[in-house]
This record gives C-alpha cells, structure tokens and sequence, in this order.
C-alpha cells in the first residue's frame, strides 16, 4: 500500500512550477487529489496523467475566492470521501490541503508597479487565510459562537480518530517572508502575513490534532520569476551565480515527507534553501 493512499489532498496553485510538483509527488504516493488552478486546461491534462477521474478531481477558478475554496473542499468529500467513513455517518472531508496558490512582486513599496499591490495581497494573504480558515473548519470542525463572538464551549480535544487519520494544512511561505528584501519586499510582506497566520493557526490547531505548517522556500527555478516581473538577464545571473538553485521537486519531496510523518509527530516550519544561497 502507498504511503498516503488514504489520504484526501486538495492543492492550490497546481498547473504548473511548486504546486505541480507536490500534486504529482502526493499522487505517486497514493493521495486522492482536488487540483486547483486558474487554467483548467493545464489542470485536466494533469488529472489525465495523474489517474482520470478516479483519482484526481479539477476546480478551476481563483483560489482566493470564497465560493472556489468551498467548491474546492466539497469536491474532496463528495468524490473520494465515501458514504460514511468520516464519522458519524458522514464522508471524510479533505485530510491535507497545500495553501500553494500565489504569485510574486519585484520590487519594495517604493519601486514596484503599485497597481499590482492588490493582487498580490488578496492571492498570497487574503487568500491564503481564507483555505487556511475553511481547510481548519472541515478538519476540526467550526469555531462555537457565543453570544456574537467565537468562544469555546469546552476545551479543545482531537478527533477520535486522529491517530489513524492526520490532517494537514501546508502552507507555502518564502525566504523573503522572514528575511527583508528590497527586491521584493511587496510580495515578501504578504508572505510574512502568511507566517503569522500559519504560525497562529498552528497553536489554535495543535489541541485538535491538525497540523499546521509553514514551508518557506528560497530560490526556486519556475515561471514565478517571469510572472513576477523579474528581469530576466540580471536575475538569470543571480541564480547561475548560485546554482543549483531549488527546482519545484525539491519543494515536492519536503511536503511529502512533513505530511508522512505519524500522527503524534509534527515538523511544523521548515525554510529550505539552494546550499549556495546565503541571502535572503
């Protein structure tokens, strides 16, 4: 039996470059998949290699949005979590989410496009605590609200099954969300609101037996540096200057192995780096 063949993954951000990588890394290792991503048509070709329908499920659309992420942790329960076996009667919800979906900025507050500002807060942090936020709920179950706040009605305790059964939330930071850059202190300040969230989440979480973590890779070799406006000569000679720099794999095989883990165990922040790295 593979290693995670009981496991109900959903990931954002799938159609290509870090996200592309965990959704075929967990896939080898037997997880039951929800992709997400703006481009469906990278998506189905995905899920075809992946295994087809019986295995893989697409979501398209903005993962940022409300009605996407809930569409997203439906499609995990009604496709591959059975009549019954998460409780109660009722189908196991999504047992490991990958907050992957993202893009970057060049440039700090004072040089970097500001029309772009918004887009890049809403996908990496809005976004982010928003499948953060539904992803804990469907795990746990929702926060009790009394008397118009959230208070808990009795302290917090792990699902019966918590043992047999982990639940993850794997949040993709970046280097530059812990260590300022001016070269991309924009992008690097919406990360740094996602170490803060995953950070918290993580202490709301632990009593409950889900695991939160934060993975905040450097340099990684992918269409985000297009994406984000870097030049491609200078930055192309930032990286052969410190080359191998990461490939989206190398982020793959460190998910599989955090989210591999027994139950009882919890490798809750990792920053990985190329060797040669030395900033940020």
């Amino acid at each position: 039996m593979s290693e995670l063949s009981s496991r109900i993954a959903v990931v954002t951000g799938a159609s290509a470059g870090i996200g592309e990588a965990i959704a075929r890394d967990l896939s080898a290792a037997g997880a039951m998949l929800v992709l997400n991503a703006r481009r469906r048509d990278r998506l189905d070709a995905l899920a075809r290699e992946l295994g087809g329908p019986g295995r893989v499920a697409v979501v398209a659309g903005d993962a940022a949005d409300d009605d996407v992420i809930r569409a997203m942790l439906d499609a995990a329960r009604d496709r591959f979590g059975g009549n019954g076996s998460g409780g109660g009667g009722s189908p196991r919800e999504a047992d490991l989410v990958v907050v992957n979906a993202g893009r970057g900025l060049r440039g700090s507050v004072y040089d970097s496009d500001p029309t772009q500002w918004e887009q890049v807060i809403r996908i990496n942090l809005l976004g982010a605590a928003r499948l953060m936020r539904a992803a804990a709920e469907r795990m746990a179950g929702p926060v009790p609200v009394v008397r118009g706040g959230p208070v808990p009605a009795a302290p917090p305790c792990p699902p019966p099954d918590w043992l047999d059964r982990p639940r993850d939330i794997v949040v993709l930071g970046s280097t530059v969300g812990r260590h300022i850059s001016p070269f991309s202190s924009m992008y690097g300040s919406a990360k740094a609101g996602a170490h803060m969230l995953a950070e918290s989440l993580r202490r709301l979480m632990a009593p409950r037996g889900v695991r939160v973590t934060l993975l905040e890779p450097g340099i990684v070799r992918s269409e985000f540096q297009g994406a984000a406006g870097y030049d491609p000569e200078s930055f192309g000679k930032f990286m052969e200057s410190i080359a191998p720099v990461l490939a989206p794999r190398d982020v793959a095989r460190v998910v599989r192995f955090v989210v591999g883990q027994p139950a009882g165990v919890h490798i809750n922040d990792v920053m990985m780096r190329p060797t040669r790295q030395e900033y940020p």
